[in-house]
């Protein structure tokens, strides 16, 4: 089974790239944050034509996240139940081929001002994740939390950590939540997969590159934000994973590369 993550910063805006990806890639289930849509204005015909059923749980303008499927696609939970009050929707659980919990994740980035009110908002929000990984993690299936985690959980994960020292998605709190999360049974299965196989290197491939720096991409200027968080019987089942970075060079690119796991 091929499961992706992808933020698309506007689903409507990324329906070209979309369909020669999905075209091309073939994945089973595709995660999607930032669709920037409420459930309604979804293209849901252009998904279902390619063969996806689809869950949605949208915003109008920002936020959003859904989850397409070619397998079965159930009890979708739509929130974290350890955030009711949340009001933006940035988080979505289903269960798809009846055997696998997905959820497509999209973490507040935290603004611009570390210790202002995105910023805790964003730690508030880790410490909820937390205790929900921590309620499902006791269940006997595979489960994947995947999506736009906006942090670099560590120096390995910017392309300049003198410049990102500190500053939001790189500070010592926001790695340290990240890093509270494996004390549920979750692991970052790219990190894992990578230092096992390049255990001399110092930088992991990166899956967001800047709008607004030129040629950030074209000189690598990235940092790691997008990850999957696996449990144990993901990390069993893990076959393959990696950041689909060549879709970052196509017209009108999402800012984000999708990263690509494969289930056994």
């Amino acid at each position: 089974m091929k499961i992706a993550t992808w933020n698309v910063n506007s689903v409507r805006a990324r329906l070209d790239s979309l369909s020669s990806w999905l075209r091309v890639t073939k994945p089973d289930v595709v995660l999607l944050q930032e669709i920037k849509c409420v459930d309604a204005a979804f293209p849901y015909g252009f998904f279902e034509d390619l063969g996806y059923s689809c869950s949605v749980f949208g915003q109008k303008t920002y936020n959003g996240v859904a989850v397409v499927s070619k397998v079965s696609l159930e009890d979708a939970v739509m929130g974290l139940p350890t955030f009711p009050e949340d009001p933006a929707a940035r988080y979505l659980e289903v269960v798809v081929a009846g055997k696998v919990r997905v959820a497509s994740l999209y973490l507040p980035n935290g603004g611009q001002e570390v210790g202002g009110e995105s910023y805790q908002y964003k730690l508030v929000f880790l410490e909820r994740l937390r205790e929900h990984l921590a309620t499902i993690a006791r269940f006997d299936e595979i489960i994947l939390i995947g999506g736009d985690y906006n942090i670099a959980p560590d120096d390995g994960d910017v392309y300049d950590e003198k410049i990102w020292h500190d500053r939001v998605c790189c500070t010592g709190k926001e790695r340290d939540a990240f890093h509270s999360l494996g004390a549920c049974g979750f692991v970052d299965l790219l990190d894992r997969s990578w230092r096992e196989k390049n255990p001399d290197s110092l930088r992991k491939p990166f899956t967001w590159w800047d709008y607004r720096t030129r040629d950030s991409f074209t000189k690598n200027r990235g940092l790691r934000l997008d990850h999957f968080l696996g449990n144990q019987h993901a990390q069993d089942a893990l076959q393959k994973i990696y950041v689909d970075a060549k879709v970052r060079i196509q017209p009108r690119p999402s800012d984000h590369a999708p990263v690509i796991c494969e289930l056994k």
